[in-house]
C-alpha cells in the first residue's frame, strides 16, 4: 500500500515504533502535506514530550508544515520555548534546522538565542545553527557567520563562507575581510566560495586570484565558472572557455 494511502494514526505510529529508518523521511513529507488541525495539534504535542526521538519527530513535521507555511508564528514559539530549557544536542540541532526552514523574519532576541550557541561544543549544533540564520541580514547573526567561518571543522566553514558570500547583500570590509581569510582554505569548496563571495562583490583584487585558478584547473569546477560570471570580465570569459577547449575538460 501506498503511504500516501496510510492514515494519519499509521503514519504516526511507523514513525514512533519503526525501529528501521528507511521510510523516516517519507512518512515525514506526507505528514508536511497533510495540513490539518489534527496533524498539527498531533506534532505540537510531540515537541512537548519527554522524550528525545518524540520531540524530533514533532520539530520536523512541522519545520515545513503545508507550503506557503500554515502556523508559523505558533511553530517557533514552540521551537524557541524548547530551546529554553533543552540539552540534547540532536534535538538542538532539529530545532536550528526547523527554525532555517523559517527564518525569514526573525526579530533581534531570536537571532541573540540562537547565536548563543556559536560555541557549542558539537559539531552538528554548531552546523545546524549555520543554516538557522543563512540569508538573515542581521549584525548578530553576521557576526556568527564570520565566526563560525572560522570553524575547525570544514563543512561548517563552507556553509558559514557560503552564507557570508553569496547569501546576504550586506557588504562591508568586515565580511570582505572575512571572506579573503578563506582564499587559502584547505578545504576546496570553502575556499571558492569565498571567491564567489569576493567576485560577486567585484574585489577588484580577486581577479588576479580567478586568472590563476583558470590557468590552473584541471576540471570544470562550477563555482569557479560562477565567480567569473559574477565578476563579469570577458577577458576572464575568454580564457576559461579557451582553457576548457584546449585541455578538453569535462
Amino acid at each position: 500500500m501506498s503511504i500516501t494511502n496510510y492514515s494519519n494514526e499509521r503514519l504516526f505510529h511507523r514513525l514512533l515504533n519503526n525501529k528501521s529508518s528507511k521510510n523516516y523521511w517519507k512518512y515525514i513529507g506526507e505528514l508536511r502535506k497533510r495540513t490539518e488541525k489534527s496533524v498539527f495539534q498531533k506534532s505540537s504535542e510531540l515537541i512537548k514530550s519527554e522524550k528525545a526521538k518524540e520531540k524530533i519527530i514533532g520539530i520536523n513535521i512541522l519545520a515545513q508544515f503545508g507550503f506557503p507555511r500554515l502556523h508559523l508564528k505558533q511553530i517557533l514559539k514552540l521551537y524557541f520555548n524548547l530551546l529554553k530549557t533543552e540539552t540534547d544536542k540532536n534535538v538542538i540541532s532539529s530545532v536550528f534546522y526547523g527554525i532555517g526552514h523559517n527564518n525569514e523574519h526573525l526579530n533581534d532576541k531570536q537571532i541573540d538565542i540562537i547565536c548563543y550557541y556559536k560555541d557549542h561544543k558539537s559539531v552538528n549544533v554548531r552546523h545546524s545553527l549555520v543554516y538557522a540564520i543563512l540569508g538573515v541580514e542581521k549584525i548578530k547573526s553576521i557576526e556568527t557567520l564570520i565566526q563560525l567561518s572560522e570553524d575547525k571543522n570544514s563543512d561548517i566553514r563552507n556553509w558559514a563562507t557560503f552564507g557570508l558570500g553569496t547569501q546576504i547583500t550586506t557588504d562591508n570590509e568586515i565580511i570582505q575581510d572575512a571572506l579573503w581569510k578563506r582564499i587559502k582554505d584547505k578545504d576546496e569548496d570553502t575556499k571558492f566560495e569565498a571567491i564567489v563571495g569576493l567576485a560577486k562583490r567585484k574585489i577588484k583584487d580577486i581577479r588576479n586570484v580567478l586568472k590563476n585558478e583558470v590557468e590552473n584547473m584541471s576540471f570544470i569546477n562550477p563555482l569557479l565558472i560562477e565567480a567569473i560570471e559574477e565578476f563579469k570580465d570577458q577577458e576572464l570569459l575568454f580564457l576559461l572557455n579557451q582553457q576548457i577547449e584546449n585541455k578538453k575538460l569535462t
